[in-house]
């Protein structure tokens, strides 16, 4: 997707940079890592000590025949269910895997009603987990958060375009800058780091030198229809907008904060609805933001950027009625950071990302 393509160019340095590890005896893990069923509406709630899994779904919907549509479970494990079968979740179902030394684990999977008028977990920005390399990530902790930044594609150059911010009385944002990644990341074509924020994750598991969007997995499970897009920001342009070789441009940097809701099914991606606000204009106070969402496909008064570029929009029709699927919200410190793009200094805060409902 063209237009993230801005949070994983860093990624590239991470994706040469790792070493596989030797690996020894026979695995006793069973855990269940990821589960998306059809209809979800948050991420999933999973629990490795007590083996269970509380998936969120939209009243109304039949959950006689709720599909698998992710399943992610530990390495050299095998499981009795898999993406395409189906679970009736009127009562808990059981999936039963087996662990690379014949260890068996019955994880039992659970639905609940789920909100008509969701919010995004930790839309306020106030919950923060230190890594393992000792940097910060929006969420309580690695597993359960929703919130993905372009740092693990930049803290191996010592960079952290992404980090919390204290606004006074405990009240954490996400500070997002963009950073000159010095002369010899400038040599192998990569002079900036754009900051920015995004639910989804960086799977490890996937990195692929040839491919380093593959590790990006952008998006959470979402089932509301909010009609306007809600954060508070502040915003200062740097003083001098490049491109990748250095050359001043003639238009400004500036700030981009979207949301996207979507409906993936069976590996096929439809627009639903669009929020999208692009700037250069400061705003030196934090500021409250409210973007409507354009539901359906957008006509030519909309500037080329907020178009899908590798899927299309769903029908006119559904969208005055269907549910998302999934949401995706992005923060970004410099617009043009897809292509090493951006302005030295360039600083966005964001802070209560909330969904405003009728």
């Amino acid at each position: 997707m063209r237009k993230y393509k801005w949070i994983v160019a860093g990624s590239l340095l991470l994706a040469f940079s790792c070493v596989s590890e030797d690996y020894f005896g026979l695995s006793s893990i069973g855990n269940i890592k990821n589960i998306e069923v059809s209809n979800q509406a948050q991420n999933a709630v999973i629990n490795n000590d007590s083996l269970t899994v509380k998936v969120e779904i939209p009243s109304g919907v039949d959950l006689s025949n709720i599909a698998i549509e992710v399943l992610e479970i530990s390495s050299f494990a095998t499981s009795d269910k898999g993406v395409g079968d189906f679970l009736d979740l009127n009562n808990p179902q059981t999936i039963e895997l087996v662990a690379e030394d014949g260890s068996k684990y019955v994880w039992k999977i659970e639905a609940f009603i789920a909100s008509e008028n969701p919010q995004l977990d930790n839309y306020e920005l106030n919950l923060w987990y230190q890594t393992s390399t000792n940097y910060f990530e929006p969420g309580a902790d690695a597993s359960s958060t929703i919130w993905g930044t372009g740092n693990p594609g930049t803290q191996i150059l010592n960079k952290l375009a992404t980090t919390p911010i204290d606004l006074g009385d405990d009240n954490l944002a996400a500070k997002m800058e963009t950073l000159d990644n010095g002369p010899i990341a400038g040599v192998f074509g990569a002079p900036i780091s754009s900051g920015s924020i995004f639910t989804g994750v960086f799977n490890s598991d996937k990195i692929d030198p040839s491919n380093p969007e593959a590790a990006i997995e952008f998006g959470t499970p979402f089932a509301g229809r909010p009609q306007v897009l809600k954060v508070k920001y502040s915003y200062t342009p740097g003083t001098e907008n490049k491109d990748k070789d250095g050359n001043i441009l003639e238009f400004p940097d500036a700030c981009d904060i979207y949301a996207l809701l979507e409906i993936r099914s069976g590996g096929t991606v439809e627009r639903l609805a669009t929020a999208w606000f692009r700037s250069s204009t400061a705003q030196n106070e934090l500021s409250t933001l409210e973007i409507p969402f354009t539901y359906g496909p957008l006509d030519a008064s909309f500037p080329d950027y907020t178009f899908p570029t590798d899927h299309g929009f769903v029908s006119r029709d559904s969208a005055n009625f269907v549910l998302p699927t999934h949401i995706t919200f992005v923060g970004a410190s410099s617009f043009g950071g897809a292509n090493f793009a951006g302005a030295i200094g360039s600083v966005l805060v964001v802070d209560d990302v909330e969904m405003v409902y009728e």
